[in-house]
């Protein structure tokens, strides 16, 4: 086993640093720290967690300017939207805590003469958190506040892309005096977080990522009655409605399907569009998805930047090929885009029509600056379109009939559906997938479920 790895940056290559993988001393070493500190951090009331916890939220806020140039450096996203993370990252973070009292509080039944009955929601322990590096603070905060303000330990361990990011939340922590063996952080190998998956020592497994990283993780607790949570992949459908708003819809779309160049869970990847309005919609579509600007993502009018790998850009340009050979037709001039290479991590945005699901790219997560779109003639076949994918984390629909959203929002086999909006997460709704989009259940009082157990007092009194 290699004791290190190297991260380059996808703007032009250089190294950005090189980290030691822990040692089985050093993350013994953790995981008991966190299991000797999580019973006093249990029995500190729930209002100190929310205030320690909250320290270390503003305290994350006001180094936003240092740790959007990072991300932008170590993952890609154009430094005009990296702070948008940092801000998301505060704002999920409030409202779990603003919910928390609630979502945390003794579930109590009706009262009977002589018995106190109540169930009272206990952490689990220590949570081990499996971040991504597409969105390395958002996808932490899911779990990492409720967690702690349930009281739970969290030990992170974060995507090695954006290891960065898991040592800035830890540093931060500190400065915000976070209760010693509360919050850890570790870099280790697949190999590692398998045999973490095994030890007694974790209560709770919280990843975010691949369906193959997800499967991994479910294979490696066989044996081992222990909780997890799995945010995996997506192919998020969009159905624009004959009475849509076109304008609307094509903003919202062209931004959810190409935003972060595609690297998104719940990102736009494929469209069905009433036939009444596809002609419009794929002509608009077209002309302000060639008004992006692929380049330095540090460039400050750079709007495209580049996917986090070259070998993540080249599957999205064999997906392309594949299609284009297969009929599909790509409405954009890659030539337009000269910052767009091949063999490299920039690649310039595409639209593809007259697609089906033989093609990969209708079928297969793309994650990249790609989109298909479908014509169809009806709601029944928007629906089994939609319906025609192993994935099912989030589908949009485009309409100003609510009623009718409701309608097809029941028959769709998903996780979220929107109306009107796409590629988004409120945290005061449940974030779940179904299919090989997941398991579990992130953000709104649902999801301190997921990290925290009933446990039941049935009390009764003797005259």
């Amino acid at each position: 086993m290699t004791s290190s790895f190297h991260i380059h940056s996808p703007i032009d290559n250089r190294l950005l640093f090189t980290r030691k993988y822990a040692s089985q001393t050093e993350i013994d070493g953790i995981l008991d720290r966190a299991k000797e500190s999580q019973q006093s951090w249990s029995e500190t009331s729930l209002t100190e967690r929310i205030q320690h916890v909250q320290r270390f939220v503003d305290t994350v806020i006001s180094d936003s300017a240092r740790l959007s140039r990072e991300l932008t450096e170590q993952m890609g996203r154009p430094i005009r939207y990296s702070a948008g993370e940092i801000k998301g990252f505060a704002q999920r973070a409030q409202s779990m805590l603003q919910m928390a009292p609630q979502s945390l509080a003794d579930i109590v039944p009706p009262k009977q003469e002589q018995f106190t009955r109540f169930i009272r929601r206990v952490p689990l322990g220590t949570v081990l958190v499996l971040s991504p590096w597409n969105y390395p603070y958002l996808t932490a905060v899911n779990a990492i506040v409720p967690a702690l303000v349930a009281g739970n330990t969290v030990v992170l361990k974060h995507a090695e892309q954006t290891a960065m990011c898991a040592e800035r939340l830890y540093e931060l922590a500190q400065k915000a005096k976070l209760p010693e063996g509360v919050f850890q952080i570790f870099h280790c190998t697949h190999a590692q977080v398998a045999q973490l998956a095994q030890d007694r020592r974790i209560d709770f497994i919280a990843f975010t990522g691949s369906v193959e990283g997800g499967q991994a993780v479910h294979a490696a607790t066989a044996g081992r009655f222990v909780g997890m949570g799995l945010e995996l992949g997506g192919k998020d459908p969009a159905y624009v409605r004959a009475d849509a708003n076109l304008s609307h819809a094509v903003e919202n779309l062209v931004d959810g399907a190409f935003f972060n160049s595609g690297q998104s869970c719940c990102g736009i990847e494929r469209i069905y569009v009433h036939e009444s309005l596809y002609s419009p919609f794929v002509s608009a579509f077209v002309e302000q998805v060639k008004g992006y600007i692929l380049g330095n993502p540090l460039d400050e009018s750079t709007t495209l930047g580049p996917m986090v790998r070259t070998r993540n850009a080249n599957r999205v340009r064999e997906q392309i090929e594949e299609a284009i050979s297969m009929g599909a037709k790509a409405l954009i001039d890659a030539s337009a885009f000269p910052n767009s290479q091949e063999d490299s991590p920039y690649l310039a945005p595409q639209v593809l029509i007259d697609v089906n699901h033989d093609m990969a790219v209708m079928r297969d997560e793309s994650f990249g600056p790609v989109v298909g779109i479908m014509s169809v003639k009806s709601d029944i076949e928007a629906i089994e379109k939609m319906n025609d994918s192993e994935f099912g984390l989030t589908a949009s629909i485009w309409t100003h009939d609510e009623e009718a959203t409701l309608y097809i929002g029941s028959k769709l086999e998903t996780g979220t559906v929107f109306m009107n909006r796409c590629d988004y997460l409120d945290p005061e709704l449940a974030w779940v997938g179904v299919k090989n989009s997941g398991r579990g259940c992130t953000l709104s009082t649902v999801g301190f479920e997921n990290l925290t157990r009933p446990k039941s007092f049935h009390l009764r009194s003797i005259k």
